[in-house]
């Protein structure tokens, strides 16, 4: 090993150790990648469907107005609800118009208000009120709305019947033959990768800049501010090897909490995919050594850049203001590239910043290689790395980096 890389190992082991030191930087680097994704797509979907099973489960309180039919009120009662059946009031300019009834509601003295009246035609006209930020107003409107549709079905199966008629065939002459899913010419696999690539990348992109933004600002600035950078500056070292050293030790704590964000990954997918919830998505080695890849140089460009900018301020707060929009400059093209449509997609999105390496991610994840694009963002994604590290090498040689704080 060269005197150069030797110097820069042990920068870089020196930057970590003392990273890593406080208990609560370990929680944040190991513990919350580890359970991110676990957490978002297992424990989210139990617990919205514990709190779907319990509003099922509710026993709500609707009032019937107006025409009644007693086959909808038993098939309201039937559904967990309690039926008052009222007059129409007086005071409404329509069946929408709430009038003294949506205090009612707005006091949650009762869940929902369904008013029917028949017209001159035989036909029945309707409306529901409901108050609708509460949940169990909510829940109550579309109780009634499946019950009403279904009696509403029944009527018009009733009235064809009379007219002699097949309900079946006057109602759905046209039918699908056959399922579905078995029309659908992608797999499973390429299917799951469809969808785990309209956010993959994105939380990939979010948490590689967080997760190195805060070591970023504890080896620049913070050392300004603890007064311990000019005893770095001393070192029989150049500023390159300093700042490839920090960088190292940036890129390995960001690197183990990626990489630990990924394993979290691999485990949810694999226990959805023991469900039935969703297919282990379908990708080829080299899709995955690409994916590898783009987000090593994404790595590269976003440590360099953030080490700049945390070497250009003079305390961790100033730091902290620094850095805090870069996660803005990198959520909205995240959440623009999830709406590109990747069929018959231009190859000049794959040069421009940030953009080229979500695009690669989302075609990777798809098992789409397409050589003109891999080698666009290749190319560009190690141009702009070079950029961040040229930039960062600036800051770096700077020689107010020693100067006094006060």
């Amino acid at each position: 090993m060269s005197e150069s890389l030797k110097r820069i190992r042990i920068i870089a082991g020196k930057e970590i150790i003392e990273f890593v030191r406080d208990w609560r930087t370990l929680l944040a680097t190991i513990l919350i990648p580890l359970i991110l994704f676990p957490a978002l797509f297992i424990v989210l979907p139990l617990l919205l469907q514990s709190e779907a099973a319990e509003l099922e489960a509710l026993e709500l309180d609707v009032v019937v107005q107006g025409d009644v039919h007693e086959d909808l009120v038993a098939a309201l009662k039937g559904d967990r609800m309690v039926v008052i059946i009222e007059a129409l009031p007086s005071d409404i300019a329509n069946l929408s118009d709430p009038g003294s009834d949506g205090e009612r509601l707005r006091n949650n003295e009762i869940d929902s208000i369904l008013r029917m009246q028949v017209s001159g035609n035989n036909t029945w006209n309707y409306s529901i009120l409901q108050f609708s930020t509460s949940e169990h107003s909510s829940q109550a409107r579309s109780r009634v709305l499946t019950q009403l549709w279904a009696w509403e079905s029944e009527v018009v199966n009733r009235s064809l019947l009379e007219k002699g008629l097949d309900p079946d065939t006057t109602l759905d002459p046209v039918k699908w033959d056959g399922s579905l899913s078995a029309a659908d010419t992608a797999t499973s696999g390429e299917q799951a990768g469809m969808i785990l690539s309209l956010f993959i990348p994105m939380a990939l992109a979010i948490w590689t800049a967080s997760s190195a933004m805060q070591p970023s600002i504890d080896m620049t600035a913070g050392e300004r501010e603890r007064g311990t950078l000019e005893a770095l500056l001393c070192l029989p070292c150049s500023r390159i090897e300093l700042l490839s050293g920090k960088w190292l030790a940036v890129a390995s704590i960001a690197g183990v909490s990626v990489g630990l964000q990924v394993v979290g990954l691999i485990f949810a997918i694999t226990y959805l995919a023991s469900s039935s919830f969703i297919a282990i998505p379908t990708m080829s080695i080299t899709s995955i050594l690409l994916i590898a890849t783009a987000v090593i140089l994404f790595a590269i460009m976003v440590v360099a850049f953030e080490l700049a900018l945390a070497m250009k301020a003079q305390s961790v707060k100033e730091a902290g203001t620094l850095l805090a929009p870069s996660i803005i400059l990198i959520v909205f093209p995240a959440l623009f590239t999830q709406v590109i449509n990747l069929d018959g997609i231009e190859s000049w999105w794959f040069a421009i910043p940030l953009v080229n390496v979500l695009l690669a991610l989302r075609e990777l994840l798809l098992d789409r290689i397409i050589i003109e694009h891999v080698v666009i963002w290749a190319l560009s994604s190690m141009f702009y790395s070079f950029l961040a590290a040229w930039f960062a090498s600036r800051q770096f040689k700077r020689e107010d980096l020693v100067a006094s704080l006060s």
